[in-house]
């Protein structure tokens, strides 16, 4: 007898007030070490490597909603938005205009610079973030230049390699080419041309985003030999010529295809807070350069939560911008329908200064998109003040709860209060429907894309040359069939349309951003790796929405759980909203250092090698 069929009623006639939510639960074996080597080898074997990923899927409630479900909604093979009402309080710039002046616009945004803050502190006892503006004001003040900074950030990454463990945050970089960028920028300061507040800023670009002569390997060893690099990604060639300085390709999860940040390859990059856990994934080596102080701000990609999960991690702030809004061409994932470009830095107005550099729609974007034209909001008090009054923030409490430790959303919650008491936000009660159906289609969509693009590397042999938690990524991936496919992105238009009714009553979505701290690394997946789908259900759990359908979402840093580990508040936007999320982002920030007396001091090498007591000196 045949498996009865499931009947979805029209997305338009669905009732929200009847969703009850289903705590998710992933079943599927941890495993590492020699016994992932010899798992993975019988998931590829005929016959039986299929059966256990038939077996892992029915157990994971994959199977009902893609073939036993009648979906009437037509498919959305890439995002679609509504028009959007313009955003209050905002700055508008020319996405067509040239990034200088983009960064310009966004710097007047921001409220005045505090230039003593750097130079007060004991920088010899004490950990501070510098600030993009710190080191602007440090250039133009003769205080320091670019080739001075970039001497003690080298001395740092040999002093991070040569660490027990070690730390690798890059994969690919050139000493040499670091010091001349920083000598053509120290020139620059020296006659009094500097191009943009960027100029001399240090920045690391993720191993899948092209920055040339370095090549893109994408964590792997071996994608730079079927792919070359010729020129610099869009992103980065925009950061050029606003003067940052590029100090290498940053570590990563290989191919994206991870959340933990584990790399066999060249290295698992440590977690700053604790050496013993994960940065997150796959933007491992941004995250955790910055969260370490070396660089401001890095640029990571964003498929499924990967540069808004080692963001909350590392305790940094990450920005995913609507699908679109950013040029993808030159990077590795640049075919596919959920992944963007985005900024992972140590502030919200740095975030906000490198996403002025990076914006702009690619031609054929701006075509089929139709984006809403880019904005700054304005970051000063009287405009802070004005604009959140009458913000409504959306939670669907039981998801919010849905956490490992109650520390996450307790911390999340008392951020809502603070809102509510500084600024009279409104948290409004939602439901949401059907998220294990967006889970279901995300891990469809991002897989299958990922796998076209890998297909024909595959058939010359290189897959096997992946590690082996990749590879059992792939082999679920392969298991995904046309009509999967279409079944995902017929769920993702009803998603679509349960977001927008939700945005209707809301301006935002609040959730923490991963629904636990920085997990241990076992010892056994350095070498081989690890699958642990448990794991990434935790950190993917409030993530996937901006993916799937292409909205803006940013982690903000909110405290630290009882080990010291870092906890991370996502804000999800209205599409192309990103001015909004960033504006309540950066308050979010001032009301978090409001509450604490005094940042978590990091033990880390960077405090005596880069921000000592000589650096100090160079202020007397």
């Amino acid at each position: 007898m045949g498996k009865k069929k499931v009947v979805l009623l029209p997305a338009d006639e669905v009732d929200f007030s009847t969703v009850k939510y289903e705590d998710e639960k992933i079943e599927s074996p941890h495993i590492t070490g020699s016994i992932l080597k010899l798992f993975v080898n019988v998931l590829e074997a005929p016959g039986i490597g299929p059966l256990i990923i038939s077996a892992l899927r029915k157990k994971n409630k994959m199977v009902v909603p893609l073939r036993n479900t009648i979906i009437p909604e037509t498919p959305m093979f890439k995002p679609e938005f509504p028009p959007q009402e313009p955003e209050q309080g905002v700055d508008l710039v020319d996405e067509a205009g040239c990034p200088e002046d983009r960064v310009a616009i966004a710097l007047n945004c921001l409220p005045e610079h505090d230039a003593d803050s750097c130079w007060n502190d004991d920088l010899a006892t004490s950990f501070r973030y510098w600030k993009i503006r710190d080191f602007a004001y440090a250039y133009r003040a003769r205080l320091a230049t670019p080739s001075m900074i970039a001497e003690k950030i080298i001395s740092a990454l040999e002093e991070f390699n040569r660490a027990n463990p070690s730390t690798p945050f890059l994969i690919s970089y050139d000493v040499e080419d670091v010091r001349k960028q920083a000598a053509i920028s120290t020139q620059r300061f020296e006659e009094g041309n500097p191009i943009s507040i960027l100029d001399g800023v240090f920045m690391a670009i993720k191993d899948d985003i092209d920055c040339y002569p370095y090549p893109s390997k994408g964590g792997t060893t071996w994608f730079h030999e079927v792919r070359p690099v010729t020129k610099d990604a869009v992103s980065v060639s925009r950061l050029r010529s606003c003067g940052v300085i590029l100090i290498g390709k940053a570590n990563m999860h290989e191919l994206g295809l991870g959340t933990t940040g584990n790399n066999a390859n060249y290295g698992t990059t440590r977690n700053p807070h604790a050496h013993d856990r994960y940065t997150g994934g796959s933007s491992s080596g941004p995250a955790a350069i910055v969260a370490s102080g070396l660089c401001s701000a890095a640029l990571g990609t964003d498929g499924g939560g990967s540069v808004r999960i080692p963001s909350s991690l590392c305790g940094v702030v990450g920005l995913k911008t609507t699908y679109g809004r950013t040029d993808m061409r030159g990077s590795l994932c640049d075919a596919g329908t959920v992944e963007i470009i985005g900024p992972i830095a140590s502030s919200v107005e740095d975030a906000m200064l490198v996403y002025a550099a990076i914006l702009g729609s690619s031609p054929a974007d701006r075509i089929s998109l139709k984006p809403s034209p880019p904005c700054f909001p304005n970051l000063t008090f009287e405009g802070r003040s004005s604009a959140l009054g009458s913000l409504r923030l959306g939670k669907y409490t039981e998801w919010f709860n849905d956490v490992q430790s109650s520390e996450i959303s307790q911390k999340c919650e008392d951020v809502l209060k603070r809102l509510s008491e500084a600024y009279d936000c409104k948290t409004v009660e939602i439901s949401i429907p059907e998220l294990h159906e967006m889970r279901t289609a995300h891990v469809v969509s991002i897989g299958s894309e990922s796998l076209c693009s890998l297909n024909p590397h595959c058939e010359e042999g290189n897959c096997s040359k992946l590690t082996y938690d990749t590879r059992t990524n792939l082999a679920l991936f392969r298991s995904f069939s046309a009509t999967d496919y279409v079944a995902a992105q017929r769920f993702r238009r009803r998603i679509m349309y349960y977001h927008m009714e939700l945005f209707k009553k809301v301006d935002i979505i609040v959730t923490p951003t991963t629904g636990m701290t920085a997990p241990v690394i076992t010892p056994s997946a350095l070498e081989f790796g690890e699958s642990n789908l448990q794991v990434s259900g935790y950190l993917m759990r409030f993530v996937v929405a901006a993916n799937l359908l292409g909205l803006p979402a940013i982690s903000i840093p909110i405290g630290y759980d009882k080990d010291g580990l870092p906890i991370g508040l996502q804000l999800l936007g209205r599409p192309w909203s990103e001015a909004t999320i960033v504006r309540v982002a950066h308050v979010i920030e001032i009301l978090w250092h409001q509450c604490c007396s005094s940042q978590k001091a990091i033990a880390l090498i960077v405090r005596e090698v880069m921000f000592d007591s000589r650096l100090q000196t160079l202020a007397s």
